[in-house]
């Protein structure tokens, strides 16, 4: 397997470098092919801004979307957002690791998705008409394709649950699971999420550790969150809305779409989830 590994932390010798080396050594062991996008390390421009279309008129108002697309099907992106383009065409599944910062992934690894999702390759894909819209949400150009999160928070982790003041970690983590890898098609894994890293000790690493290199033996065969297919029967076209059959009655919310009715069979969520 051909794994990509987008790494946004500004300092090699941090924990989130660790547990990136522990991965990687896991992964290399069990005769996989990884590559490294060390966002910091590389200094990855993080801003879309008319420097990335070249071909773009100077004297016509910027339209960033348009611009993508252009650049896209004329093959005049820049340079260093090809190469990732390329990098997640040769990849079978892709790996994003960062601290969660402010609820949210760092600047850096969103202009990266910015940057690097383009028109016509992430999104702005497929057919758009009263039965389908777009090849997104379970299809799309990366569908076929694995995808997880490695995340570290400072904050414990019942500060993350149902009833926790920071909200439940699945919801903070929607947007990038769903909005971010399941979108363009890939089949998006439980994340690994390490809590109270600001607390963290020695005898503490090697417990989390063991439990990532697990996760790295298992990526081919852990199952995916079961989120709904937009264009699957789940949904109304083009209004979007989730038939009112389907889910519990009265539940709103990020978990309606996941379909969790025909998952029951399979291994709980809340066991795949690592955390520590």
């Amino acid at each position: 397997m051909k794994v990509l590994l987008v790494f946004a932390h500004p300092e090699p010798r941090s924990l989130n470098g660790a547990l990136r080396d522990v991965a990687i050594r896991e992964l290399e062991a069990q005769g996989h092919e990884v590559l490294i996008s060390d966002l910091y390390a590389d200094g990855w421009k993080s801003e879309v801004d008319r420097a990335d279309f070249p071909s773009w008129p100077p004297e016509e108002r910027f339209l960033p979307a348009v611009a993508s697309k252009k650049a896209f099907a004329t093959n005049t992106l820049t340079e260093d957002i090809k190469a990732e383009i390329d990098k997640l065409l040769w990849a079978d599944t892709l790996i994003l690791q960062f601290p969660l910062w402010w609820y949210a992934m760092p600047a850096i690894l969103k202009g990266w998705v910015d940057r690097v999702y383009a028109y016509g390759f992430a999104y702005g894909v497929g057919e758009h008409s009263d039965k389908r819209w777009g090849d997104r949400f379970g299809e799309g150009t990366l569908a076929g394709k694995r995808a997880m999160l490695i995340v570290t928070a400072g904050g414990w982790e019942e500060h993350y649950s149902a009833r926790g003041v920071n909200g439940p970690i699945d919801d903070l983590l929607f947007p990038i699971n769903h909005g971010i890898l399941y979108y363009p098609g890939y089949d998006v894994l439980p994340p690994f999420v390490v809590y109270r890293v600001d607390r963290f000790g020695e005898a503490d690493f090697e417990p989390v550790a063991e439990r990532l290199r697990e996760r790295m033996r298992t990526l081919e065969t852990t199952r995916p969150i079961p989120y709904r297919q937009q264009n699957g029967g789940d949904y109304h076209i083009p209004s979007m809305q989730l038939r009112s059959e389907l889910g519990d009655p009265g539940a709103a919310g990020f978990a309606l779409h996941e379909d969790r009715a025909t998952a029951k069979s399979a291994t709980p969520r809340s066991t795949l989830r690592d955390v520590a």
